[in-house]
């Protein structure tokens, strides 16, 4: 790399840190032109998918943490600002930066007890924290934590720039037709990022109710994972067939869509009357809660969520509901889909609770704008 302009490097570790890096890259891409933009990856998750996004000037993986790659990494990009999203603490990168007297901001940060940050052993830890300029977390437990190990001057609350994310892509929606004829007023239930014990759980459902329509978005897109789709749920077919169906004619009605590709289903949840958003069922816990939520749709999951703040948030506010079992998710169905007005106050709640939480892209932009980190 022998790039003249001044460099800003945005490091995030997959799919979903990179949404939430975004609002902040694009800003940056506006407010300083003349700067070169490269962001890299740890996870093939989300290079591959956003490899060609031109947000940045370039885009590529981060080679593993050692002193040797550090070193050589950042005397080649010689960045005069870096930004770490979420939770990517890089030993050697930090240590690095550091040392070089790069800016180096931690964003949409959130720590909890339970990390080895704030354990009596955790000295070590904690000076890959002290490597960081300024610290943006999404909430005061985070912050009341950084505290308690000695980080007092150097922290915001700022909330998630995810917020700032989903209002976007909500704001550039552009209609399905082919989603659209599938849906045809009929009541939608659209299940986003699921895994097999997610659809397990919505099986039953399915199978029972059969005045109701489904979308399934997969987490994973091979071949075995769509057929299992296929296999769970009544009357279904992929959407790529679906396609081809509709220019053909075809008189066959479906009632399940499986979505095969990747990228669709931030704008799919716009056509819901129910999301129910997967992982819930599994040991990792729920996937992106507010791609749906913006979108003023009611939003459903299983019970392993303690990790994500803004469904504990859409829970209390009414917007969410949670399942332990099959049978109470159908239960939470059931009544949602029998009363029009409570889908409505429960999908009005969870957008409200979307635009309270925006704005944080622009307390980040502000910080270093006054601070001047990338005018010196």
């Amino acid at each position: 790399m022998n790039e003249k302009r001044p460099v800003i490097w945005i490091h995030c570790s997959s799919l979903g840190e990179f949404e939430q890096g975004l609002p902040v890259a694009e800003q940056l891409k506006k407010t300083y032109s003349t700067h070169f933009i490269l962001i890299t990856f740890f996870s093939p998750s989300g290079y591959s998918v956003q490899k060609n996004n031109l947000v940045a000037n370039y885009i590529s993986y981060l080679p593993m943490d050692s002193k040797k790659n550090a070193s050589k990494f950042i005397q080649i990009v010689q960045p005069k600002l870096t930004i770490f999203i979420k939770y990517e603490f890089w030993h050697y990168y930090l240590d690095a930066l550091n040392t070089k007297n790069i800016p180096t901001l931690l964003v949409s940060a959130i720590f909890r007890k339970e990390q080895v940050f704030f354990k009596s052993y955790g000295q070590f830890y904690q000076k890959i924290l002290s490597n960081f300029s300024y610290f943006f977390v999404q909430d005061d437990a985070s912050k009341l934590l950084l505290e308690s190990i000695g980080f007092n001057k150097n922290i915001a609350i700022t909330g998630d720039t995810r917020f700032d994310r989903v209002l976007e892509i909500a704001n550039q929606f552009k209609p399905n037709n082919i989603i659209e004829k599938f849906c045809n007023k009929d009541l939608i239930i659209i299940a986003g990022s699921t895994w097999s014990e997610d659809d397990k759980a919505l099986h039953h459902f399915s199978i029972a109710n059969k005045d109701i329509k489904f979308i399934i978005a997969p987490h994973e897109i091979e071949k075995e994972r769509l057929n299992e789709c296929l296999q769970f749920y009544p009357d279904a077919i992929l959407y790529s067939n679906y396609q081809i169906a509709i220019t053909e004619n075809s008189n066959k009605s479906y009632r399940t869509l499986v979505i095969d590709n990747m990228g669709m289903l931030s704008s799919l949840y716009r056509y819901a009357n129910i999301a129910f958003i997967g992982g819930g069922f599994t040991e990792e816990g729920v996937h992106n809660t507010l791609e749906a939520a913006v979108y003023g749709v009611p939003v459903v999951f299983g019970p392993v969520y303690d990790k994500y703040l803004e469904a504990i948030n859409l829970i209390e506010i009414g917007g969410a509901f949670t399942a332990f079992d099959l049978f109470e998710l159908e239960i939470i169905f059931n009544d949602l889909l029998s009363d029009h007005q409570k889908r409505k106050t429960a999908g009005t709640a969870a957008l409200q609770f979307v635009v309270d939480q925006s704005g944080s892209t622009n307390k980040i932009m502000d910080y270093i704008q006054e601070n001047r980190l990338l005018t010196k």
